[in-house]
Parts: structure tokens; C-alpha cells; sequence
């Protein structure tokens, strides 16, 4: 099933009305289109320039700005790090990592550590921090629709994303010299956060696992983005809304010397927030799965030794 058959939903639309739209879609399919985002096309322009440009740098230069220490959660992580659960191989791509600055003398500072900053491109700092900010509130917005579509208050979320451990991630994957074996550009996964918004990659790969278990190739039309759900709002859904598994294929032959860029937005909550299911999604039928509750960060760190970014 084509990508394109699903309609592309508005977030200038009534808010009730996109509530119910974009909760039917996250239930039915564990992700949505949408368009109407307020986040400014010339920013997001620039940011991909920057990232091209980022990564075009020099391998000593880029490697200079990773920490394994912090298990990647800001700055570079190299090629072939990062593998999904469950994968023989490792991911065949590069990254890097921005979060959110936090306030001095912030409680949450030893499990969010400082950005990092490259000296080089020139504007790299300014106009990913505005971005970063633009996303953040794009975010909230679409989190407040689904607490209204879940029965909750329009503004449940609001304290458990407030200084949440979000991240935005430039991901690159270079060309490839062949594209068969069993390492690809990214393995099939669930998201760990609540909620990922995604920008149309210009080069195509993007795949959604659908619940007939074909695979459904993601490329939203242009002025749209792709937002799933991810495995902490599964769990605090108690499944009603699924986290999407997804992949990055390899290119076809004749696309394998380009290099494609990415740049998702995983919404995260805050790290001491207990991620407890909520009651209305518990049911005869739908029995609670996680009786046990989860601080977020216990939640993180469980799956960043899961994909090898944390030993």
C-alpha cells in the first residue's frame, strides 16, 4: 500500500476535528501526514544545507566532537555504531545529536548533558537551536490533540515533556559501493520516544511496517511531514496506539552513489516522569500489559543498550 493513499491531515484544521483525525490514524496505522506545521520552510531549508554541509567535514574533525561516554546523546557518533534490536549488522549511517539546554542548576542536568557545538559550518549553532525550538512546540500541539483523542485533558502531556529529554537527530547515509548483504542504511525498529516528526529525506528509503506486514514506502508530499508513535507512548497506551517498526532500505543501484539525509525529531518525556499506563487504555479485553511502572530515563537508557549506544 502506497504512502499516498492515506490522507495528508491539517494542523490548521479544528482542533477537534484533527484530534479525532490524527488519533484514528495513530490507532489504525501508528502513524500520520500532516501538513499546516508552523515551522518556517526557509529555517528548515537552511538546516539541511548546514547538516550537508556538517558532514562533509573531514573524518578526524567530525570525530572529534564523540563521546562514548554519553553513549551519543549529543554531538557525532560515527558510521556503524548504532544497530537495531534484534540486527546481525550494523546501521550504515553517521549522526549527530542536539537536545535541549537546560536551565541552570536544572535537576534533570545528569541525565541530559550539554550540547555540543561544532566550530564549523558557520550559523550551525543558531539556526538548529531555533529549529530544535520550532519542532519542540509543533510537538506539544500534536501531543495535546491526542491527549483529547485518549480522553484526557488538552494539556495531560504538558508537565511530563516540560524540559523533556527530546532530541533532534542529522542523520547521513553516505553512498554505498554495494547494496546487498545484510547491513542497510537503518534496520527495522520502534522509536523509543513518545512521538517522532519527520521531514520528507529527499532521497527515498523511508519504509513503515503496516499491520499486514507488507511495507509501505513513506515519502510525504511536499509541505508535509511523517509523525509515528513511538514505544513510551505505546506502553503508556497500553498498546491502543501502536508504535510504528520502520526502516531505511538501501537505495536501488542506479541511487546507490547518493548520499541521503534525514533529520527526525523524537519527542521525548522528561527523565524522572513515571510512564505508568493510563486507565482508559486498560480494558476485559485489553488487560494492562505494564502493571509495573517505568521512569522515562530507566525506560532510555534499557533501549540504548539495545541498539549499541550504551554498553
Amino acid at each position: 500500500m502506497p504512502l499516498t493513499t492515506l490522507p495528508v491531515l491539517s494542523l490548521a484544521d479544528d482542533a477537534a476535528a484533527f484530534s479525532q483525525a490524527i488519533g484514528d490514524s495513530f490507532k489504525t496505522f501508528g502513524f500520520a501526514m500532516v501538513k499546516d506545521f508552523n515551522i518556517d520552510r526557509a529555517l528548515i531549508d537552511r538546516a539541511w544545507k548546514l547538516s550537508e554541509e556538517f558532514f562533509a567535514l573531514p573524518e578526524a574533525e567530525k570525530r572529534s566532537y564523540h563521546d562514548p561516554a554519553i553513549a551519543g546523546a549529543r554531538g557525532y557518533t560515527p558510521f556503524g555504531t548504532e544497530i537495531a534490536k534484534g540486527a546481525k549488522a550494523h546501521d550504515l549511517k553517521e549522526f549527530w545529536h542536539i537536545g535541549r539546554d537546560l536551565p541552570a542548576g536544572s535537576p534533570l542536568a545528569d541525565s541530559m548533558p550539554p550540547n555540543v557545538w561544532p566550530a564549523r559550518p558557520a550559523g550551525f549553532q543558531e539556526v538548529f537551536q531555533e529549529l530544535y525550538a520550532q519542532f519542540d512546540r509543533t510537538g506539544a500541539t500534536i501531543l495535546s490533540r491526542i491527549a483529547t483523542y485518549l480522553g484526557l485533558d488538552e494539556h495531560w502531556f504538558d508537565a511530563g515533556i516540560e524540559d523533556g529529554n527530546s532530541v533532534m537527530r542529522l542523520l547521513h547515509y553516505p553512498p554505498l559501493d554495494i547494496t546487498d548483504g545484510e547491513a542497510i542504511r537503518a534496520g527495522a525498529h520502534g522509536d523509543i520516544n513518545l512521538i517522532t516528526l519527520l521531514l520528507g529525506a529527499e532521497e527515498a528509503g523511508l519504509e513503515l511496517l503496516g499491520k499486514d506486514g507488507e511495507w509501505i514506502s513513506a515519502s510525504p508530499p511536499e509541505g508535509a511531514m511523517v509523525i509515528n508513535v513511538g514505544d513510551m507512548l505505546e506502553r503508556l497506551t497500553n498498546h491502543v496506539l501502536p508504535s510504528t517498526i520502520h526502516r531505511v532500505r538501501n537505495p536501488n543501484p542506479e541511487r546507490a552513489r547518493f548520499s541521503r539525509y534525514s533529520m527526525p525529531f523524537f519527542l521525548h518525556l522528561r527523565s524522572d516522569f513515571p510512564i505508568a499506563t493510563l486507565p482508559q487504555c486498560v480494558t476485559a479485553e485489553n488487560p494492562d500489559r505494564y502493571p509495573q511502572s517505568i521512569l522515562a530515563d530507566d525506560f532510555l537508557q534499557q533501549r540504548l543498550r539495545e541498539i549499541g549506544l550504551k554498553k
